[in-house]
């Protein structure tokens, strides 16, 4: 029996992650992600490649929209088999599934009526892509797994969970395989995490793989520090409140927000910056927040000291949850300088476009972008200097301060995805560049041959290898 590797998303691009491992008439899916770019969004509506109640197991390595968000569409289409995960990327997954469900209804609803009134039809069908009631029903396939413990995902196929300091509850998955009494082992990355970062342990250097699957979203370059990003905060703040505007940060509710709030609660206690009002406009964001204080196992020792000493970076003067959406809207009333921490991170959907409506024309306010902004996205025109962007159906002039703080990232970086393969103990018999935009997946693959010499590919949509 052949052991057979599909690359079915994130391949030479960014989201939509899905690869498929075959093994003994076995199918396991490693990831089922949502397309977020504007150029891949129609892969979303397209029947599964692999029919869903062929697939026996799907193991989940993070709960991020790009790597869970198409998972209700696959239970609805036939998917009967369990969901791998951590316990925290399970809680985790069922809000961010929950939110997306609901922003696919009231996007679809809102879009019916907007084309109607201008008398056209938009390139997607005006049905959401999956619903509530869809997500709901692919919380029962959730089988969570701790780190370190091998599970049997399918005939012939082990998997081993272990920590990838990317997100709360992320994962590098090792996988085992049996085919003719041989055994490989193929290592799937995930999302990688970085060395000394707020919150979370340093993630794990598996030691061992034949295979290995890795990402590469920041494969081109390299991370400013911690002390730098900070400091950076600092400024955003400081020359808002001097000139009078608002900050708005477009922001992930999975680790993005609580980085954010972990560094503004530092920098106050500090008195680095002036108490200014914070709101967190992002339900799914408070949502999550919770989450993180159910697992303090899986903080890093910084931040069980800071629990123990200023109890949570989560709760501090001046910061306001918002829920209603009517409190949402509320906040635009108010006068002085304020921050606005809301989703979607990419500016792709979410409360965070009413608040760039509002203060991107405005050249006193800052929008200060914190993630990665993916190609076709509202956020990365921005960043990428547009003067005129469209948001909800209008044109709108950019004349707020545009900042992007790169040492946010959740993502290792070329120089740090590099250290995490040079810990393997001996070189792969391939290496495999996924989850990157091709720019950044190429140029990786050629600094990883020049640093190592290894055989390395850059699958492409729909590519097939065996592995022998």
């Amino acid at each position: 029996m052949q052991l057979k590797l599909r690359f079915l998303g994130a391949a030479q691009n960014v989201t939509g992650s899905r690869h498929m491992l075959e093994a003994n008439g076995a199918r396991v899916l490693i990831d089922c992600g949502l397309y977020q770019e504007r150029d891949f969004k129609a892969r979303n509506w397209e029947p599964f490649v692999v029919a869903p109640n062929k697939i026996d197991a799907v193991l989940l390595t993070h709960a991020h929209l790009d790597h869970c968000g198409l998972l209700p569409k696959l239970v609805r289409d036939g998917f009967k088999g369990k969901i791998h995960c951590t316990p925290a990327t399970a809680e985790i997954a069922r809000i961010i599934l929950l939110d997306s469900a609901s922003l696919q209804e009231e996007d679809a609803r809102y879009k019916r009526k907007r084309h109607e009134k201008e008398g056209r039809k938009g390139p997607y069908p005006y049905d959401p892509l999956y619903t509530v009631g869809d997500a709901e029903s692919t919380f029962p396939h959730f089988a969570p797994v701790k780190y370190n413990k091998t599970i049997q995902a399918a005939p012939g196929i082990e998997a081993t969970f272990c920590d990838a300091g990317h997100v709360l509850g992320s994962s590098v998955i090792r996988i085992k395989a049996k085919t003719d009494g041989k055994e490989t082992t193929v290592l799937f990355s995930g999302d990688i995490g970085r060395l000394d970062r707020p919150i979370l342990q340093d993630p794990v250097h598996p030691r061992h793989a034949d295979y290995v699957l890795v990402e590469s979203t920041y494969g081109d370059r390299v991370h400013q520090g911690r002390h730098d990003t900070k400091k950076a905060v600092a400024d955003v703040i400081n020359a808002a409140v001097k000139a009078g505007g608002n900050i708005i940060v477009p922001s992930f509710a999975l680790e993005r927000s609580q980085d954010l709030l972990y560094y503004i609660n530092e920098l106050l206690l500090e008195n680095a910056i002036p108490h200014l009002t914070v709101f967190l406009d992002s339900p799914m964001a408070a949502a999550i927040t919770k989450v993180f204080k159910h697992h303090p196992e899986l903080y890093d020792e910084q931040m069980t000291e800071f629990m123990k000493n200023h109890e949570s970076p989560f709760d501090f003067p001046g910061l306001k949850i918002t829920q209603s959406t009517k409190e949402s809207k509320a906040i635009n009333q108010k006068k002085g300088t304020f921050m606005v921490i809301a989703g979607s991170g990419m500016c792709t959907g979410g409360r965070i476009k009413h608040h760039l409506a509002n203060n991107i024309g405005n050249p006193k306010s800052t929008i200060m972008f914190v993630g990665y902004q993916a190609l076709g996205t509202l956020g990365r025109r921005i960043v990428n200097g547009e003067k005129e962007v469209r948001i909800l159906g209008q044109e709108y002039p950019v004349r707020a301060n545009i900042v992007q703080i790169g040492g946010f990232s959740a993502h290792a970086d070329k120089e740090e995805l590099l250290a995490w393969l040079k810990d393997l103990k001996k070189p792969p018999r391939k290496l495999f560049i996924v989850h990157g935009e091709e720019d950044s997946a190429k140029h990786f693959a050629v600094y990883v041959r020049e640093q190592t010499g290894w055989s390395v590919e850059v699958p492409a949509y729909r590519d097939e290898f065996i592995l022998d």
